[in-house]
């Protein structure tokens, strides 16, 4: 191109939207570049949606996680499962986040249903779901700073050495120590008989037990 043949204006309107990409490409790397740092450094949450009792249902939580993950990238969030309690009308969404602010602002976007909830949570060795029985949410609160990951890595091992004997497969759990919330998840029989088995193990028993489906 000859730039004495054109106008100094055109010359500089080129210039400037080349400016003007070169600009645009620096902030979509700067902005994935952050959200790579924030992913590096996430920790797992779980959040919790107290909805009315028996007006949720699973296939419509379905359809807003799917939301979620269309919109998580933008956020650095990372949704990996959900449970859902029809009955009661509760849902429970894991994830890893570089904070809690990044899950609610996900879920605006998504679809706009906030949570009531988000708990900083740290988790256990996770077990293989074996898919046979109804799985169950069954929830402690011991109170803010009164209990540790390394308690509840205790006490999870005798729960593991009796639950055979009430027919109780526990999956995985997850602590907020700040919060001092403890979530169990487990395969079982009925509700009565991880009760049995968090009596017998340790003496711990739940403050309440959610009867959930899950999804991924």
């Amino acid at each position: 191109m000859n730039p004495s043949i054109y106008p100094l204006s055109f010359i500089f309107l080129l210039n400037a939207c080349a400016s003007n990409s070169q600009q645009k490409q620096a902030d979509e790397n700067n902005a994935t570049a952050a959200v790579a740092q924030d992913a590096s450094q996430a920790s797992y949450y779980i959040d919790v949606h107290n909805l009315e009792p028996g007006k949720v249902k699973f296939e419509d939580v379905a359809n807003a996680h799917q939301k979620d993950l269309a919109t998580e990238g933008r956020h650095g969030v990372n949704f990996i499962r959900y449970w859902v309690d029809e009955a009661k009308g509760k849902v429970y969404c894991l994830s890893k986040a570089s904070n809690k602010q990044s899950i609610i602002d996900t879920h605006r976007e998504a679809h706009g249903l906030l949570p009531d909830a988000v708990f900083k949570v740290t988790d256990g060795p996770e077990a293989v779901v074996l898919g046979n029985k109804p799985m169950y949410i069954d929830i402690h609160e011991l109170g803010a700073g009164k209990v540790t990951a390394k308690d509840v890595a205790g006490a999870h091992e005798k729960d593991l050495a009796v639950e055979k004997k009430y027919g109780v497969n526990f999956i995985n759990y997850w602590v907020d120590e700040k919060e001092g919330m403890i979530l169990c998840l487990s395969e079982a029989p009925d509700s009565a008989a991880i009760k049995q088995t968090h009596k017998e193990a340790h003496g711990l028993l739940p403050a309440y037990i959610l009867q959930v489906k899950q999804g991924q």
